[in-house]
């Protein structure tokens, strides 16, 4: 529990009002009485400008260099919350850190189910990472922290502010190029976390980290055996156990092997950890099973190559008709088209039927959209009993939905209609 009264590493003036909080946000919507702010400088805006607005909310302390009612007043806040960070996480005993080009998210809900371990929320910066362990830093259960860069240097900044003893890679491939420049670029940007510290890659990840303890199917270090996947969901074998993970696929059940390794070198019994991971849910557009008259995958959360081929495989794997739904992915530079080009391809290859949206519609799919509207028109037309509708791109969160829908990003809002229309015409 995040307590300015406490003995805090850095220097501040706590005002008498200041009272401790359950959480600790740097998102001012997210201040209530339970949710204290700390006001940090952002890329368009200083988080001063919303004090008012969480303390009006009841944040029980601001994090601030204002003077103002329930402050933790400091000269710079970010310093200060970094500092808090850093003393909680040394009071805590195991800290798993998770990066990768993809399946970070899933990487990191399996791992933790495993563990029985605190684990992040939705957000992977670092404000939301320091936030994380100060609200969990003394707690006697491990904590899994995932770990995401866009940018040279990050994960350097990233390994100091969390300092994991387990660093975890789970895939490399291109995404956020045009400022990570290449492939080789992020390999050796995102291998920092393993630097100096228990380190394991997944199978995609290995060929970067020659030397790397592996993990997966196949030939890992660390291998499940004899994976089946099927609508239902995936199933294998670790150690003699058996493992069954509901709607889920081959991301989800080397996510899980992770997990299991993990377990077993904490000394955790492996069939209650197997158990846990049988009851893992993942954050919406993740790739989520909707079953029904047809099935829709919906992993439209955001998408890179190495993410889309993933999905793509798991799509094949499925029974029915395949159909692909695919946008834009951002930020890939100067090699975006063609990157796009090889997505589709692989589609092609993998589909029964592919659809394309946005800028790069044509190189995407055989049936290409300009906009959003027009492919789900299109779409609701043609999808039948008992196909499966795999859908996927990047967010653009920061855009404007007219934007999203012109540029084929957000195809959150094509799951949305195609569940309407299957549960409405039952």
């Amino acid at each position: 529990m995040p307590d300015p009264h406490a003995a805090l590493p850095f220097a501040a003036t706590v005002h008498p009002q200041a009272r401790p909080a359950a959480r600790l946000t740097w998102d001012s919507r997210e201040a209530g009485p339970d949710v204290a702010f700390a006001a940090l400088p952002g890329e368009s805006m200083h988080g001063n400008r919303f004090v008012e607005a969480a303390l009006d909310a009841g944040a029980p302390f601001v994090l601030t260099d204002l003077d103002v009612p329930r402050a933790v007043r400091v000269p710079d806040a970010w310093a200060a919350l970094k500092a808090w960070a850093q003393a909680e996480r040394a009071k805590n005993r195991q800290v798993v850190g998770i990066t990768g080009s993809a399946g970070k998210t899933t990487a990191k809900a399996y791992a933790a189910a495993a563990l029985d371990a605190h684990f992040m929320p939705v957000f992977n910066t670092q404000p939301a990472i320091a936030c994380f362990l100060i609200e969990c830093g003394a707690s006697d259960r491990p904590l899994v922290v995932e770990m995401g860069i866009d940018r040279p240097g990050e994960m350097a900044e990233l390994v100091e502010l969390v300092r994991p003893d387990v660093g975890v890679v789970t895939a490399i491939g291109p995404a956020h190029l045009e400022q990570l420049g290449s492939v080789e670029n992020i390999a050796r940007e995102k291998g920092e976390i393993l630097r100096g510290v228990r380190g394991l890659v997944g199978a995609q990840a290995a060929p970067f980290y020659p030397g790397a303890e592996s993990y997966g199917f196949g030939a890992v270090t660390h291998a499940g055996q004899d994976l089946k996947v099927t609508p239902q969901g995936a199933t294998f074998t670790f150690d003699g156990g058996e493992v069954h993970l509901p709607l889920a696929a081959r991301v989800q059940a080397e996510a899980a092997v992770l997990g299991l390794v993990l377990a077993r070198e904490a000394g955790l019994d492996l069939q209650e950890a197997a158990a846990r991971l049988s009851a893992v849910s993942v954050p919406g557009g993740r790739y989520r099973v909707h079953t029904g008259r047809f099935t829709v995958i919906d992993d439209a959360y955001n998408a890179s190559p190495v993410a889309v081929s993933a999905a793509l495989d798991a799509l094949h794997a499925l029974p029915g008709r395949r159909i692909s739904v695919l946008g834009r992915m951002l930020e890939l530079g100067d090699t975006e088209r063609q990157l796009h080009a090889e997505v589709g391809q692989e589609a092609r290859a993998r589909a029964d039927l592919t659809y394309g949206v946005g800028a790069f519609a044509a190189e995407l799919g055989e049936r290409a959209y300009a906009t959003v509207p027009e492919l789900m028109g299109a779409l609701l037309a043609e999808v039948q009993d008992g196909d499966v509708v795999l859908v996927k791109a990047s967010r653009g969160i920061s855009w404007t939905a007219e934007r999203r829908a012109q540029e084929g990003v957000g195809l959150d809002v094509v799951v949305d209609a195609l569940l309407q229309w299957r549960d409405s015409a039952k």
